[in-house]
């Protein structure tokens, strides 16, 4: 069992790390899912940019304060993510809990998203009807006000399984912060 010593990365992000370098330059390595959970209940799924780390075991995310996700977090801050990254052959399954900033504590954020990477905000509302007349520009300077609708998302990881397909039989482990990231082996 390996366990945490204090400033060193938990055994996961390593891992992780690693499995992120086998991708290479990759638009999809950055692509996870995020699995929430309505006010009625039922479950949603989406795929979100993975945007970087604010802790050893703290990832951020970005969304739109108007789509219904900040709604269900709100409602239910607990979630999973899912990470697969194809060339590595390995899949991450991050539980956790979301901490969301204000658009303020954000400008660091902001500031360092590209012109295209800005621009998404000053669309308009997700997951409203069409309007063939509505404005999507294709960028945002730097200078550009951080809108109100932009928001980060800290993900506090709780727990992490990783199933890694490159090896026979397939290899499943686990880590949880409550015992200290200890890595334990599952069965595939």
């Amino acid at each position: 069992m390996t366990t945490v010593r204090d400033g060193a990365l938990p055994p996961w992000r390593q891992l992780l790390r690693g499995a992120l370098q086998r991708e290479g330059r990759q638009v999809s390595a950055r692509w996870l899912q995020l699995a929430t959970v309505a006010s009625d209940g039922t479950p949603r799924v989406r795929t979100l940019v993975f945007r970087g780390w604010s802790g050893a075991d703290q990832l951020e995310l970005y969304t739109d304060v108007r789509s219904n996700k900040t709604t269900e977090l709100k409602y239910q801050p607990q979630v999973e993510l899912c990470w697969l990254l194809s060339k590595a052959r390995q899949q991450y399954r991050l539980r956790g809990t979301t901490a969301l900033m204000t658009p303020r504590d954000g400008v660091v954020q902001w500031r360092a998203l590209s012109p295209s990477g800005r621009a998404l905000w000053g669309w308009p509302q997700p997951g409203q009807p069409f309007d063939s007349e509505a404005s999507f520009p294709p960028e945002l300077p730097e200078d550009a006000p951080i809108p109100e609708h932009f928001l980060v998302m800290q993900i506090s990881i709780q727990q992490v399984e990783l199933l890694d397909l490159s090896h026979h039989p397939h290899q499943r482990l686990r880590w949880r912060l409550a015992d200290g990231w200890q890595e334990q082996r599952l069965n595939p």
